[in-house]
């Protein structure tokens, strides 16, 4: 195989006219040279009238050829100076005429637009209009189901609503135990650097578990689940979407809201809470860990502050919270997975879309419940 020529472009001016001389291997790869001078030489303040091309030196070339040389007759064209493309190889001729062969028709390009911010606005509040719509249409069906199976005139297989008890459930507490308990740790070293400074690091126990069972645990608990759960719900449902498996179950007579829905939702509501409880005990024991390892304060003294902080009103505040944010981390999985389109991607939309909206929900439920508990003295 013969070495490549590296390539270059050499400019010879002659009274009013440039010559391009094509010189070594134009293909890809290949180092393209600077070109600026034959361009600044074409620029309007010039007295360049025609533009000759010279390929007596020229070795193999391909599209790379191609590009530059379309490139040079556009900006030749942009300031009216003749091209002679006459001393070209026939090959080269051809493939410029087909290029040239149709001009391009006036307004055919596509133009960037550039929206004044009021219409983004009102694009934005029409989305959150639909979405919403969306939503509470979603929610008011997922009741109908649920006042249906009560009455006993739909039902859902008991066999998938254990699978999802175990999925939501058990098969979440390994990655629960390892984000409560670096919380826990994380909760006892920041609150020891304000409460060493005053000799009071046995309140570290206090600290952690009023953080723990009143926010924390159920908190993290459900953005995990969001993250796990909810994506998981999102993607099966819109893969359901994709393959037509939903319409085939309404041809056959079943309600997807029934079947498919609500015992992803039961299993989340239910199993949250049992979650939240597990988060607030391996929160304590990563606290314990710091304080007993770390600080002159025994095991027992912590149980003991622990005991004496943290009431049953406290866990049953995080139990309760647990519980919204189940429904809302159900509710957000399988509303976008139901909304799913028919690609690959408005899976992956889809699946993005849910924990966003199991995110936002959580937080801004999470803020609501901490002002309502905070107005009513709880």
């Amino acid at each position: 195989m013969s070495e490549k020529i590296p390539c270059a472009i050499n400019v010879n001016s002659k009274e009013k006219t440039l010559e391009a001389a094509f010189v070594g291997d134009w293909v890809i790869n290949a180092e393209i040279p600077a070109v600026q001078t034959i361009y600044s030489q074409l620029d309007g303040g010039s007295n360049i009238e025609q533009l000759i091309f010279s390929t007596a030196d020229l070795g193999r070339w391909d599209s790379l050829l191609m590009t530059e040389l379309i490139r040079l007759i556009n900006h030749s064209a942009k300031h009216k100076i003749k091209v002679d493309t006459s001393t070209l190889p026939a090959g080269i001729q051809g493939l410029l005429n087909l290029v040239y062969a149709v001009p391009v028709a006036a307004d055919t390009r596509r133009k960037t637009v550039q929206n004044h911010w009021l219409a983004m606005l009102g694009h934005f509040a029409m989305r959150f209009y639909a979405d919403t719509q969306a939503q509470i249409v979603f929610i008011g069906q997922l009741a109908l189901s649920i006042y249906a199976s009560l009455r006993g005139k739909t039902h859902f297989r008991q066999l998938d609503f254990w699978l999802y008890i175990r999925d939501c459930g058990p098969a979440a507490l390994p990655i629960i135990t390892l984000i409560s308990v670096l919380i826990g740790l994380i909760l006892a070293f920041v609150g020891a650097v304000q409460l060493t400074l005053f000799g009071a690091e046995i309140y570290i126990a206090d600290m952690v578990g009023l953080g723990m069972s009143r926010d924390m645990g159920g908190l993290m608990a459900a953005i995990i689940m969001t993250g796990r759960t909810s994506a998981t719900f999102a993607a099966e449902l819109g893969s359901m979407q994709v393959n037509s498996e939903i319409d085939a179950l309404k041809t056959m007579g079943f309600e997807p809201m029934t079947f498919l829905v609500l015992p992803r939702m039961l299993a989340l509501v239910l199993m949250l809470p049992m979650l939240c409880l597990y988060a607030d005990f391996m929160g304590m024991a990563g606290g314990a860990l710091v304080t007993v390892n770390f600080f002159d304060i025994s095991f027992v003294q912590y149980l003991d502050r622990t005991a004496a902080a943290v009431h049953i009103k406290d866990i049953a505040m995080g139990v309760i919270k647990c519980s919204v944010y189940g429904f809302l981390i159900a509710l957000s999985g399988c509303l976008r997975g139901m909304q799913c389109g028919r690609s690959a991607s408005a899976v992956g939309d889809a699946t993005t879309s849910a924990v966003v909206t199991g995110i936002l929900f959580i937080v801004i439920a999470d803020a609501l419940m901490t002002m309502i508990c905070n107005r009513l003295g709880i």
